[in-house]
């Protein structure tokens, strides 16, 4: 949820300085983030899947893999994700959308992903609940009935909690709760989940790229190798010297100095500001060079300064060439 992402789901979300996602929408016109694959989930293909995909812990780690988009509303329509496939002229393999406190697992939109060859992949976001409250059990109804649902569901699902943490614009997050806290809380999510035998779940600790002044040391919220499958890092290209080395690279160091977790870059886009269809190249092969499973493209139109630039494909003919052209050998 860099700073783009960011528009909240309820009225006790709250809006922040952060990602573009850091609006997290309503409920029901949640903003989702859709990853596309450079090819099915078992094999790397051009062509995607339709079956759905294998078991949480099958899902592909090769380099690469992933390829992704957000869209807004698709919960309650696949269309926009299907658009922006016929737009690129690939299938997703892998849809994001942000859940908030207490809504629940939206099966109509996982199955909707798994019958176009995609898994569902949900960001949820804890809003103003306090981190301890979670950790000390007092939401175990709410996350032991979400986790059934994630259980019976039984294909592939990809969760992230209370992303972003390392970052100062969440109320879970830094300078506002304890890591410990933050960490207490995780463990118990995931150890609810586990006793409810949702198996099916890979788990996404997410963090901000590296910002001087605005986010904190990562080592300070890592939960442990026990409670994380993949790593997810959300950062953003918003001025013309952006480039996946100063929006990435660090973060990636320090990330792979932590542990051998997956990479993937859970949300990115290049706004107009920073020059997209001149970057788009750039993100392509910064994330071939990093070696990371994939990334999560936020194709989203905002237009509030520099923080929620307009990220969409569509409507900009030189990007979408670019970004196709850049599928072609991805």
């Amino acid at each position: 949820m860099s700073r783009p992402a960011r528009a909240r789901h309820r009225a006790r979300s709250v809006t922040g300085y952060g990602s573009p996602r850091s609006r997290w929408v309503p409920a029901l016109a949640a903003i989702a983030v859709l990853v596309v694959v450079a090819g099915g989930f078992a094999v790397a293909s051009h062509t995607p899947r339709v079956t759905g995909p294998p078991a949480a812990d099958k899902l592909v780690t090769t380099p690469d893999h992933y390829l992704g988009v957000a869209e807004a509303n698709e919960i309650a329509s696949y269309r926009p994700v299907s658009e922006f496939a016929a737009a690129i002229g690939r299938q997703p393999n892998l849809v994001l959308y942000y859940s908030a406190w207490e809504d629940p697992f939206y099966v109509q939109l996982a199955n909707a992903a798994r019958a176009h060859g995609a898994a569902p992949f949900v960001q949820i976001n804890p809003g103003r609940e306090p981190m301890s409250a979670i950790a000390a059990g007092e939401e175990d109804r709410y996350l032991r009935w979400y986790a059934g649902q994630v259980r019976r569901y039984g294909h592939p699902v990809i969760i992230g909690f209370a992303p972003e943490m390392n970052a100062k614009w969440n109320p879970w997050g830094w300078h506002h709760t304890k890591p410990s806290v933050w960490i207490a809380a995780w463990r118990h999510l995931v150890t609810v989940f586990r006793q409810a035998g949702a198996d099916n779940v890979t788990w996404l600790w997410t963090i901000n790229a590296d910002v001087h002044g605005v986010t904190g040391p990562i080592q300070d919220w890592w939960p442990g190798a026990n409670y994380v499958t993949w790593v997810g890092i959300d950062g953003y290209y918003y001025y013309a010297s952006s480039t996946f080395e100063t929006v990435f690279g660090a973060t990636i160091n320090q990330v792979r100095a932590l542990t051998g977790k997956p990479v993937l870059i859970s949300e990115t886009g290049i706004g107009q500001v920073a020059g997209q269809a001149g970057k788009i190249a750039d993100l392509f092969e910064g994330a071939e060079a990093a070696r990371v499973v994939g990334f999560v493209w936020f194709d989203q139109d905002q237009d509030a300064g520099v923080y929620h630039q307009d990220w969409r494909l569509e409507g900009h003919r030189a990007a979408l060439q670019a970004f196709r052209q850049a599928l072609g050998s991805y």
